[in-house]
């Protein structure tokens, strides 16, 4: 199963079209996290909100999470040991006010723990990409992404 989530901030309809169209080709089953977003799924299940425990078992059961780059939900699915494929919101698709998500995927896709998707048109091949990697142990990944963040944070304060 592949869990997409766009979080709880604006509307991410890029993704959900993105993810529902690979759902009618893909073999696979896809669930969707839409969040705030307009457009509605066709052809994978989907619900708007859900509340932590129920948001975790989701990314517990599935084999791969593809998630905008919202920190939280990064560092959940990579703790949970899941390939995780991140598509930034991007301004100029007006998904957030600025472009940080996409600062933050370059930062996080130098630990080599992501796969990012930065063009919606090769979602598809990431996925696959990320069926082909094993995450074997999260372990002490956690404090490395919190310094990756912290260091990140840091120079942007500067």
């Amino acid at each position: 199963m592949i869990f997409v989530t766009v979080g709880t901030a604006r509307d991410f309809s890029r993704l959900v079209k993105k993810a529902d169209e690979i759902g009618k080709e893909m073999n696979e089953k896809i669930i969707i996290q839409r969040g705030n977003t307009r457009y509605t799924p066709k052809n994978c299940n989907y619900f708007d909100f859900i509340g932590r425990e129920k948001f975790e078992n989701y990314i517990k059961k599935a084999d791969i999470v593809v998630t905008h780059a919202g920190v939280g939900n990064i560092i959940t699915s990579l703790t949970q040991k899941k390939p995780t494929v991140v598509i930034p919101r991007r301004k100029k698709f007006n998904e957030h006010k600025n472009d940080h998500q996409m600062d933050i995927a370059k930062e996080l896709e130098k630990s080599e723990r992501i796969i990012v998707c930065y063009d919606i048109e090769r979602l598809e091949e990431k996925i696959l990409l990320a069926k082909k990697i094993k995450i074997e142990k999260y372990g002490n990944e956690r404090c490395k992404l919190e310094k990756t963040l912290k260091k990140f944070i840091d120079g942007v304060n500067k």
